[in-house]
């Protein structure tokens, strides 16, 4: 079944059980309040009988009773369809009227009566029905002297019981019914948007994302789930697109040293070549297969770096950066650069050692590849309560403000960069291990006065617990 008819089904169920429940306690309810009303009622005539009965000499008078001659209490008694009877104390009758007027006396509500001089209330079978008796003593001087039974037919309360059973069963099943399909309706109006999100799940594919809900927005379950499917597929989007402009990127920087060596390869052998020529040939092929080698390795390790580092050490940078630095020293001094590094305060922090050494030897290795002769590189580590934060700047040729955005994206370079050596991955490289240390990266720069990339790592609880 679907989800709409089981909605369906369940408040039918729950109602059907709510009903039942409701219907009992009206039922009993109603049957207790006509019982106690029959009650109430004969007790309140039985107590205006007895005032009216006189006593002489011990014994029953009614020869001017107004019970048993034309008067408003008598007719208002009979309107009611009441028994009276009248006895001697022990059970002989003396007056009888109503309907029921040769009832049987029942003897124990009798000898109750008389003896313990209480109210006894029995239902009895009739030949119409069923009847309520009260019997009440007659008493003179604290003696009884006789009896009163007085008698209701239950007919009419049987007869309202009767009504009200059928209307409970008759009604029951209608509204159960019209529940039912009220709730179809209704939870097909809820799921709606289920359908819809379904609808839009089943069009979507790989090669298109863009697809949205769009629904109106609502803060109940199904408006949420909504929004988060639509966030879901923008994210999925996002990371499709980047996937496919990295995999565009990766095909030509990889095509272009290919295509160079095919060209030498081919221009080499179309006739016989001078040694000199062969040796130039194999070192331009050499260069080249360096270059691809070397972006073959950054790709290898912007993979690896989207994965969390697995390697958890604690490191202390004012041991690390130095060694980064001296290990690149020999590169800047080549170009005429001067090369420094200080680390300040506690700058103790766990991570893969491995990947910081990459992501400041990437740096530092681009700091100093666009940084013109009797320029200066300088980095700098400071360490505060919760976090460490590490600067590289240099005084290079700096980037422009439509470039910044974008320097660390995969296989983005700068116009002013494309004639310097490199894969246009390792800023990208190293905005994944930082992000991978769930820290952050930025950077500042300005034509022509050099750039600053800043890095924040944090602390372990521990460490910025020792700071203090």
């Amino acid at each position: 079944m679907t989800l709409r008819v089981r909605f369906g089904v369940w408040v039918s169920l729950l109602l059907v059980v709510v009903l039942g429940a409701f219907g009992t306690f009206v039922y009993l309810a109603v049957a207790g309040w006509l019982a106690a009303s029959v009650d109430d009622s004969l007790r309140l005539s039985a107590t205006q009988v007895i005032e009216t009965i006189d006593v002489e000499q011990g014994r029953i008078d009614l020869s001017d009773n107004p019970v048993t001659k034309d008067s408003g209490l008598a007719d208002e008694l009979r309107a009611k369809g009441l028994t009276i009877q009248i006895l001697e104390a022990d059970g002989s009758p003396v007056k009888s009227f109503g309907p029921s007027r040769n009832l049987v006396v029942d003897p124990g509500a009798l000898a109750a009566a008389v003896d313990r001089q209480e109210v006894t209330l029995v239902t009895r079978p009739n030949g119409d029905g069923t009847i309520r008796v009260l019997t009440q003593v007659i008493t003179n001087a604290g003696h009884p002297i006789g009896v009163v039974q007085i008698s209701e037919s239950l007919n009419n309360v049987d007869e309202s019981l009767r009504r009200l059973l059928t209307a409970l069963l008759l009604g029951s099943p209608v509204l159960v019914i019209a529940a039912g399909f009220g709730g179809f309706l209704l939870a097909g109006r809820a799921l709606a948007p289920i359908d819809e999100i379904t609808n839009t799940a089943r069009r979507i594919s790989a090669e298109d994302l863009t697809g949205r809900l769009n629904l109106p927005e609502s803060r109940d379950e199904v408006g949420r789930l909504a929004s988060t499917f639509d966030d879901m597929l923008a994210r999925l989007d996002g990371a499709f697109r980047r996937e496919r402009r990295f995999t565009s990127d990766a095909a030509h920087e990889l095509r272009t040293p290919l295509t160079a060596m095919q060209t030498i390869l081919s221009v080499t052998a179309q006739r016989r070549r001078t040694p000199a020529e062969y040796d130039a040939a194999l070192a331009d092929l050499a260069d080249e297969t360096a270059q691809l080698s070397s972006l073959t390795d950054d790709l290898l390790r912007l993979a690896r770096a989207e994965q969390p580092p697995v390697m958890i050490e604690h490191l202390d940078l004012a041991i690390l950066l130095p060694d980064v630095a001296d290990s690149l020293r020999p590169l800047a001094e080549a170009q005429g650069l001067v090369l420094a590094c200080g680390v300040e305060g506690d700058a103790t922090l766990d991570g893969d050692s491995d990947a910081l050494i990459r992501l400041f030897s990437n740096l530092i290795d681009n700091a100093i590849k666009y940084t013109p002769a009797a320029g200066q590189v300088t980095v700098r580590a400071e360490g505060n309560l919760d976090t460490v934060q590490v600067e590289v700047a240099d005084t290079g040729v700096g980037i422009g403000p439509d470039h910044l955005p974008h320097v660390f994206e995969r296989f983005y370079r700068a116009d002013q960069a494309r004639t310097a050596s490199g894969t246009g991955l390792g800023l990208a490289i190293a905005l994944e291990i930082a992000e991978a240390h769930q820290g952050t990266i930025s950077a500042r720069s300005s034509p022509g006065q050099g750039s600053v990339f800043t890095v924040v790592l944090p602390r372990p609880s521990s460490d910025a617990g020792a700071g203090c």
